[in-house]
């Protein structure tokens, strides 16, 4: 059996294809798996769960599917969607779960993230960062009519797009120091996240032993997928 592992779909009503690609790997290919792992940014945005987006509804009634067919479901928040809630998680089925999290897969010690903690150099993101998940600055940001969250959510779309124009690839891709610091905290031997939106495998040296950092890829032009067996994980893509 397989556990598999996916993050930055980045689902919204203006790109059907990558839902129309998610709704079939949901059916066809995660429906064969011992689990399902989803590191983050399932979502463009996400403005609370009370948006009664039918987009988001065909998305919800699909996880509820698969985890009643007894696969588990387990969700980290992204950058983009980390106002998701106990609603979402009732109404789907999914577990949610810290970021990060250590657990054993298949006999490996792995971390599992998003990814936006480790990117230490874009000091101004990691103070957002900071703010967006204090749960008193979200009650706040909930509080407020649902067209001002979906008018915030634009804007804050809007300022991202801008600063990854003007920030270099390096500010904005995670720290070295910061990737091998939590590795030795955490004493793991594999990184899973994503995030960064490029997909790739490193091989870490840490002097005494080795590790690996596993990046997931974006789904904008085909799926991305790690496959962990017995045999290890494995990164691929999934044509659209």
């Amino acid at each position: 059996m397989t556990t598999l592992f996916i993050s930055d779909l980045h689902l919204e009503a203006e790109r059907p294809d990558i839902a129309k690609q998610f709704l079939t790997f949901l059916e066809q290919e995660a429906s064969a798996a011992d689990d399902l792992y989803i590191l983050g940014d399932l979502f463009e945005a996400w403005v609370g769960d009370d948006d009664p987006n039918t987009h988001y509804f065909t998305i919800k009634r699909a996880l509820r599917k698969l985890v009643d067919s007894g696969v588990p479901v387990y969700f980290m928040h992204g950058n983009r969607d980390f106002m998701i809630g106990r609603q979402f998680a009732n109404e789907t089925g999914i577990k949610i779960l810290k970021d990060p999290h250590r657990c054993d897969m298949y006999g490996r010690r792995a971390l599992l993230s998003h990814g936006d903690v480790l990117c230490t150099d874009d000091v101004q993101y990691q103070r957002i960062r900071k703010m967006t998940r204090d749960p008193d600055w979200q009650a706040k940001i909930l509080a407020r009519p649902l067209k001002d969250r979906l008018r915030m959510a634009e804007e804050a779309r809007r300022q991202s797009l801008e600063q990854t124009l003007n920030l270099s690839m390096e500010i904005m891709d995670v720290n070295q120091s910061a990737v091998e610091q939590v590795i030795r905290e955490f004493k793991v031997d594999i990184l899973l996240h994503g995030h960064t939106h490029r997909p790739a495998v490193h091989e870490i040296d840490l002097g005494q032993r080795k590790a690996q950092r596993v990046v997931l890829g974006d789904w904008y032009t085909q799926g991305s997928v790690v496959r962990w067996s017995s045999r290890g994980p494995r990164l691929e893509e999934i044509p659209r």
